[in-house]
């Protein structure tokens, strides 16, 4: 391709907790200059505002009655994106056991999935150079017109490992068994489940480092940019 603008690329990542979507969808944005937007934190963020004011996750109609109330916010710089739940910053907030364990069930209701979608919807179409975007139905659901989809995956073991050591002191069977309950929850859910893309294409990330991963997706964007 000549020097100049190059083309916005629209990339979609998804896939399961413990692949290295994270770490990769970042360091890929910060490579080729594109925005970045992690939509699980999305999800987490509006599971944290339902556990902060009382909601009753196990109520899908308690969920659903609010879903539209949480004013989220993310930004999409890769080197520091930010996440605010009504101009309060959660990025820590997010992450705790609590919120992680309630994600699936706030995640599973319908009018949530809808609006965190239009949410995602917009920030792609406002990314002026281009967008990663990762999460677990991207390709399938909310950007089914993405320039790339790729889904990565991984061993069970492997991923309960790598979560395992960003979470310090815990254990890895316990970590494989939450991974495997988690991702049954996702992939078994009626609206938008974790699943890959017919067009995807497919790395599987066990074998191979985080860098030889992010390698592997530039060089297919860079293939996707080339051939348009």
């Amino acid at each position: 391709m000549e020097n100049g603008a190059a083309q916005p690329v629209i990339v979609a990542i998804d896939g399961p907790s413990g692949t290295g979507k994270s770490s990769t969808s970042k360091a890929v944005a910060a490579q080729l200059d594109l925005s970045y937007l992690d939509t699980g934190a999305q999800y987490r963020a509006i599971t944290w505002w339902m556990v902060t004011n009382g909601i009753d996750i196990d109520d899908p109609s308690a969920i659903a009655a609010v879903a539209g109330k949480a004013d989220i916010v993310s930004g999409t710089d890769p080197a520091n994106p930010t996440i605010t739940v009504d101009g309060i910053d959660v990025a820590a907030a997010i992450r705790t056991q609590e919120v992680t364990s309630k994600v699936s069930a706030v995640s599973a209701v319908p009018d949530v999935r809808a609006r965190i979608t239009d949410l995602q919807r917009s920030i792609a179409a406002g990314a002026k150079k281009g967008i990663v975007v990762e999460g677990r139905d991207i390709g399938t659901t909310v950007l089914p017109d993405a320039d790339l989809k790729i889904f990565l995956t991984a061993s069970p073991e492997a991923r309960a490992a790598r979560r395992s050591g960003e979470l310090k002191g815990v254990d890895v069977n316990a970590t494989r068994e939450a991974l495997i309950k988690r991702d049954t929850a996702d992939s078994s859910r009626k609206t938008s489940p974790l699943a890959k893309a017919d067009d995807a294409a497919e790395v599987d990330t066990t074998e191979l480092t985080l860098a030889q991963v992010i390698e592997c997706v530039i060089t297919l964007v860079e293939e996707k940019r080339d051939a348009t």
